[in-house]
């Protein structure tokens, strides 16, 4: 495949080596993003008022695309702080509080539950089901709320989402893409799963335990976040009644995941169910809790839960307005301006990277990782996949075999680094429900997930 790389194609390079640079210093990148979206518009339009549009019109974009999670994040928070207000989260969190007595035990069991969770509904929903149960029982046993927030993400937005064993809609598309069987993508990725998935995980618990023992990780808001849940919780209601909407919440719940799994609803379907389910329960247990006042007191929480999802999505808007420049969004935005044989900014790039590589098992394997690390950059993980399978189907043939290992290697670094663990917006969802900041779980993902694909890659390259 050959592709013809325009000046567009090396304005966004140089403008994610800025992004780069600058997240490397610390130092925020919305500015960065924007002029760089305002470049792109003068190369792709030679207009400066067109440019100014595309700079609006990338933000609307990004809102658009970004809204069902804003929506489902800001509902779970209305519905978490009515539980909290009325003292239900006590009674949920209760029974683990037996079995989970350290903040080592507290990460791999949220770690290994949201990774089940995530295999069978994909881990959109699962944050929120995850989130509501174990956060307050991570905050009890010393857990920062970011250790909880990397044990989620990696095991659920990593490891899950990218083996996608269950639903398999991730092996579909690479599959398709390189002309093999499903089934042959499934199975070369389960070593390569093990091994970064174990890698990734271990490394991140080691890093979290040191810098917990350093003093890098300050633990003492955990305290005064406690003491503020405990004074949230003002409406007195019977203990057996509480007790009894405890369950009801738990059941409704648990119907939600046997509805899901009977008529195979996932991603946006199953987030809807999720997010319709905490509206019904936050307007149930508000008519119960508030009784004349329930009216205004669902729409408080509501308009709570909107500010706070709005303020968490605020900082990532411009951010996601650039890398979605890199797919699609593009051309929607300023035009066919791209050559015909482009198949978008990131995923031009990846098979341009692609080109110059020599073909040996250790090359082919890295290769695969940085296609899929590149077309992974547009934050959504399976836009660039079905490239990864069609490259893989090209190494293969140079090299004689390979194909299905890969394929499963390209798909796990796609997914890994755009599916939720690296990109500061594709975390997002985890970082609004632990309460901790985007960037920051990106940047605390970062090691171990370069460890975890460096190691994955040469032993890949093994198995060619």
């Amino acid at each position: 495949m050959n592709i013809l790389l325009t000046n567009l194609h090396y304005i966004y390079i140089i403008s994610i080596l800025a992004i780069i640079i600058a997240m490397a210093l610390k130092r925020d990148i919305s500015l960065i993003c924007i002029i760089g979206i305002f470049i792109l518009g003068i190369f792709a339009t030679n207009s400066i008022f067109k440019s100014i549009m595309g700079i609006f019109n990338s933000f609307v974009y990004a809102t658009k695309e970004l809204m069902p999670t804003i929506f489902i994040i800001s509902i779970i928070t209305a519905m978490s702080n009515v539980l909290v207000v009325v003292g239900i989260n006590k009674e949920l969190v209760s029974p683990f509080k037996k079995i989970i007595k350290s903040y080592w035990a507290c990460y791999w069991i949220i770690g290994i539950i949201m990774m089940t969770l995530s295999w069978f509904f994909w881990p959109s929903p699962a944050v929120a089901l995850i989130g509501a149960l174990f956060l307050p029982i991570a905050k009890k046993v010393g857990l920062p709320p970011i250790g909880a927030a990397v044990a989620m993400n990696l095991f659920g937005h990593g490891i899950a989402l990218s083996s996608d064993f269950i639903i398999q809609a991730a092996p579909k598309l690479t599959a398709d893409a390189a002309g093999i069987k499903v089934s042959s993508v499934v199975s070369a990725s389960i070593p390569l799963t093990i091994i970064m998935g174990a890698v990734t995980t271990i490394t991140a618990f080691y890093m979290l335990r040191r810098d917990m023992k350093n003093g890098n990780i300050d633990r003492n808001f955990q305290k005064e976040e406690l003491a503020a849940e405990e004074e949230k919780t003002t409406i007195v209601i019977p203990i057996f009644l509480r007790k009894l909407l405890t369950i009801l919440t738990i059941v409704i719940f648990l119907s939600d995941i046997v509805i899901m799994y009977i008529y195979k609803l996932q991603g946006g379907d199953a987030t809807a169910l999720i997010g319709g389910t905490a509206i019904f329960i936050l307007s149930l247990i508000s008519i119960i809790a508030y009784g004349k006042r329930c009216l205004e007191k669902i729409t408080t929480h509501i308009v709570d839960g909107l500010i706070f999802g709005f303020k968490i999505f605020g900082i990532v808007i411009p951010i996601a307005a650039f890398f979605y420049l890199g797919d699609s969004a593009f051309t929607e935005i300023f035009g066919k301006v791209l050559p015909a044989s482009s198949h978008g900014i990131v995923n031009d790039l990846g098979v341009a990277f692609s080109n110059i590589a020599p073909a040996n098992p250790l090359l082919a394997s890295g290769t695969l990782t940085a296609v899929g690390a590149i077309t992974g950059l547009d934050g959504s993980g399976f836009s660039g996949i079905p490239l990864v399978g069609s490259i893989a189907k090209l190494f293969s043939t140079a090299l004689g075999g390979g194909v299905s290992t890969l394929t499963a290697m390209g798909q796990i670094a796609g997914i890994w680094v755009g599916g939720g663990t690296i990109i500061p917006w594709a975390v997002i969802p985890v970082a609004a429900i632990c309460k901790v900041n985007p960037f920051e779980l990106a940047k605390r993902n970062l090691i171990p997930v370069i460890i975890g694909l460096l190691v994955t890659t040469v032993f890949a390259a093994f198995l060619i």
